[in-house]
């Protein structure tokens, strides 16, 4: 049990208590001002010993800086731009703010005053991203005991307007395929395929399985400080896409007599292709060509992508694996929507079910 022991100083009588840590080591804490702090400190400690959250008070006085470095450098499973976008995060917001704030010292009311400063000068999406990668921070923390909770979990945080997402029509797809001239094929591959920009500028001939109408998924190039890296994908796993005939025919053109292990979409020296560069160049110019929907960006082919895959009748499970996503709660959160056609057809088979005459 915790004893407390009274001494003098020069600004009169504290409170110290002695007391043993789980491990048994003898320990102790002074400067309480009252008594009765000293026994509530005491009776917490006690408390925490039998219900294993005990921490040491000093394992809170890390530096913010030092837990974020080893943070970071533990997260070895990462794709270069996720790390890329977490050192960003770290260098531009969290530590010029936190560095050298010991991590006890990381109370809620701060981090509220925090987050409201930023939402002055920042999006609600990059304040969310920095909440987010300091609460991975403070979770690591928590379970190396250096403090007892995270006091980032359930922060009140600005809210994202979403856009309402545009979805083109085939024929529209296929204007954009005309005023994209030689670049027809990968607008057909992103809209009718759903691969994301960076797994279509890897995707090599190898990975074009013409036999079987599939494409493998299993690369992505992304541009990361100026610089193009090859990863995995962003669920970190491969799959396989099917690709429609029509699609099928073009890309045998397409790569016709080439390598297996040329890519697919080169950029004109060869090599990966960059989407900034392809807007500049020619995506920009196609789109407005073309007439389909002001400002509409590579990415937003996917969105395409799936809105026809549901219109051919695939589930939600089926769309999961053609996307890509980490899980299909995430594919229905994002498209579900485009499934509520299907309510008519079902009230209309309960009502055969119930009543077949």
């Amino acid at each position: 049990m915790a004893t407390i022991e009274s001494y003098e100083t020069k600004a009169g009588k504290r409170y110290m208590v002695r007391f043993r840590t789980p491990d048994r080591t003898q320990s102790k804490k002074r400067g309480f001002r009252t008594k009765r702090e000293a026994e509530a400190f005491a009776a917490t400690v006690e408390v925490e010993k039998m219900t294993g959250s005990y921490v040491a008070p000093s394992a809170g006085r890390i530096l913010l800086g030092d837990v974020a470095e080893k943070w970071i450098g533990s997260k070895v499973n990462l794709s270069a731009s996720t790390a890329s976008r977490y050192r960003s995060a770290l260098d531009v917001h969290i530590l010029p703010a936190f560095k050298t704030t010991p991590i006890a010292d990381l109370t809620r009311e701060r981090l509220r005053r925090w987050v409201a400063s930023m939402t002055e000068t920042s999006s609600a999406a990059t304040v969310r991203k920095n909440v987010g990668v300091l609460s991975q921070i403070l979770d690591q923390a928590v379970e190396d005991s250096r403090i007892v909770s995270n006091p980032a979990t359930g922060l009140d945080l600005p809210r994202i307007e979403h856009e309402e997402r545009r979805y083109l029509s085939p024929h529209q797809v296929d204007l954009l395929a005309k005023a994209a001239e030689a670049h027809a094929v990968l607008v057909y591959t992103l809209a009718y395929c759903g691969l994301r920009f960076g797994e279509a500028a890897a995707l090599t001939v190898a990975d074009v399985n013409l036999d079987r109408g599939r494409l493998r998924i299993h690369r992505s190039a992304t541009v990361v400080d100026g610089k193009v890296v090859v990863s995995s994908t962003k669920s970190n796993k491969g799959r396989d896409v099917p690709l429609p005939q029509f699609l099928a025919d073009m890309l045998s053109e397409h790569i016709k007599s080439r390598p297996s292990d040329t890519l697919v979409f080169p950029d004109s020296r060869g090599g990966y292709l960059r989407a900034n560069n392809v807007r500049r160049r020619w995506w920009d110019r196609a789109v407005k060509a073309s007439g389909v929907a002001e400002g509409l960006t590579p990415h937003e082919l996917r969105h395409t992508a799936a809105s026809l895959a549901i219109s051919a009748g695939a589930n939600i499970k089926t769309l999961q694996r053609m996307l890509g996503h980490a899980s299909a709660a995430l594919t229905l959160d994002r498209y579900g929507h485009l499934f509520d056609d299907d309510l008519g057809m079902v009230a209309q088979r309960l009502h055969d079910l119930a009543r077949p005459e």
